[in-house]
């Protein structure tokens, strides 16, 4: 069943493969059968890498806006992204709003009023299952609106994240 959204981070034009090892890594026991979709800053519309990568294993990117991420709390906020982006962070931010968008999206035929667009900052039914991991410069968070299992801890690799 595909629960999970997956929020990524990646520095300026880091390749699928180098995103895919990162997405594998963070997913641990998880497959990528239950990724329901990818999540990531609008700046990475039309980065190579990341549209590759989801190419590959036919997954969606939904992109947010630095106004839609800036509105969540961050608890561990990057400085690379506040330096480039002016936001606290890319990758949990997004991942729990896609896992909101989804949710409000099944939810849809039932509530005309529920949107994708209308994503509002508090996002309740989503919850992170694992927090922002670091590998190779690539961050990545998961989240999902089912049952709540424990969150698994941050990366504790000191690497920071590279954005342009």
């Amino acid at each position: 069943m595909k629960t999970l959204a997956v929020g990524i981070g990646c520095r300026l034009h880091s390749p699928a493969e180098q995103i895919e090892a990162a997405v594998r890594a963070t997913l641990g026991s998880r497959t990528f059968d239950e990724i329901s979709t990818i999540a990531s800053i609008d700046t990475k519309a039309h980065e190579a890498g990341l549209l590759e990568f989801c190419a590959r294993h036919a997954l969606p990117l939904k992109l947010f806006s630095r106004e839609q991420i800036a509105a969540l709390a961050v608890d561990d906020p990057s400085e690379a992204a506040r330096e480039h982006l002016g936001i606290d962070g890319v990758c949990e931010p997004c991942a729990l709003l896609a896992a909101a968008a989804e949710s409000d999206a099944a939810s849809a035929p039932r509530a005309a009023h529920a949107s994708v667009a209308s994503i509002t900052p508090n996002t309740p039914n989503a919850h992170l299952l694992v927090r922002k991991t670091i590998h190779d410069g690539v961050t990545v968070a998961i989240a999902s609106t089912t049952a709540r299992p424990a969150c698994e801890p941050t990366n504790s690799g000191t690497q920071e994240q590279d954005l342009p």
